[in-house]
């Protein structure tokens, strides 16, 4: 982790980049140029692409949507943006920020900006500390969906019907999803599974299943801190028991105790399951990535 991890560093970085990016668009504003031209899209930026695939879906043709971080390998906890990435959200009608201290700089850039925000972190009432990766839960997603519309509607009223037709495509997609959680919950009700990380977590809240991490663990990795041996060794104990139906695994951290765990899983023949923060190559949008960790669900439980 670099130097910029620390917080007043960060600050004061992000400060110097949205004076950056806002000397750019002050120069851009008094130097002579050829008109852009006016395609009448909205401009909307998202700062992960979880969230702008969503945007997209919802916008159809009348939006144009850049997700600041759309790499499957990126780790948003230590994403220095970079001016474009300001100066993108500044110029923007409208930015869709996942919220919950997970990407407070675009939060702090659309705020400072005054550009209307569509917020996943507040829409589910879930503050800064607590677990971030909201769209795995199906109620955050539907949430900020229907905010987007309203969003679209109140910025470009002409296409209003084109927004209400496309927000109840997208709603259907999520009730046949709802359709597989609901099958899987039949079986997988209160099955105990455990977690190297709470990436997750609502995805297997929605299922039904227990987190049977050990608490302790669970607190250490939350807080990105390193487990204590006697923590490391309860998690590996309750898996060589057979304590957890399945392990789930950050396909994007992977570190010592991580490993260790990983491979305790799969002695006791406790089946892995392996998930990182971003959206994988090969994923349209957030539904089909959903739909994609569904059926791996279904086939590790039997």
């Amino acid at each position: 982790m670099t130097s910029m991890s620390h917080p007043r560093v960060r600050v004061r970085y992000l400060g110097v980049l949205l004076t950056a990016a806002m000397s750019v668009a002050s120069l851009a504003a008094c130097t002579p140029a050829a008109p852009a031209a006016d395609d009448g899209k909205l401009d909307v930026v998202a700062s992960i692409s979880q969230w702008g695939t969503m945007a997209q879906a919802l916008g159809g043709d009348h939006v144009t949507v850049t997700s600041a971080i759309a790499n499957a390998a990126a780790d948003p906890h230590d994403y220095e943006p970079t001016t474009a990435d300001i100066a993108g959200i500044s110029a923007a009608d409208i930015a869709v920020v996942n919220g919950a201290g997970y990407d407070a700089w675009a939060c702090t850039a659309a705020e400072t900006a005054d550009v209307e925000v569509v917020d996943a972190g507040a829409l589910a009432g879930v503050a800064e500390g607590d677990n971030p990766h909201l769209w795995f839960s199906s109620r955050v997603r539907t949430a900020v969906a229907d905010a987007l519309t309203a969003a679209y509607v109140a910025a470009d009223p002409d296409h209003a019907d084109d927004y209400a037709r496309l927000n109840a495509q997208w709603e259907e997609r999520e009730r046949r999803l709802d359709d597989d959680i609901a099958d899987i919950r039949e079986s997988a009700a209160s099955m105990p599974y455990a977690a190297t990380e709470s990436v997750a977590a609502y995805l297997f809240e929605d299922l039904g299943m227990e987190d049977v991490t050990p608490q302790g663990y669970l607190q250490a990795v939350s807080n990105e801190g390193e487990p204590g041996p006697a923590d490391l060794r309860r998690f590996v104990d309750l898996l060589e028991a057979g304590e957890a139906r399945l392990l789930v695994a950050n396909s994007q951290h992977g570190d010592a105790a991580g490993g260790r765990l990983t491979d305790a899983a799969h002695a006791a023949n406790v089946p892995v399951m392996q998930v990182g923060e971003q959206m994988p190559d090969g994923c349209d949008d957030v539904i089909a990535w959903m739909e994609t960790l569904l059926g791996e669900i279904r086939d590790l439980l039997g």
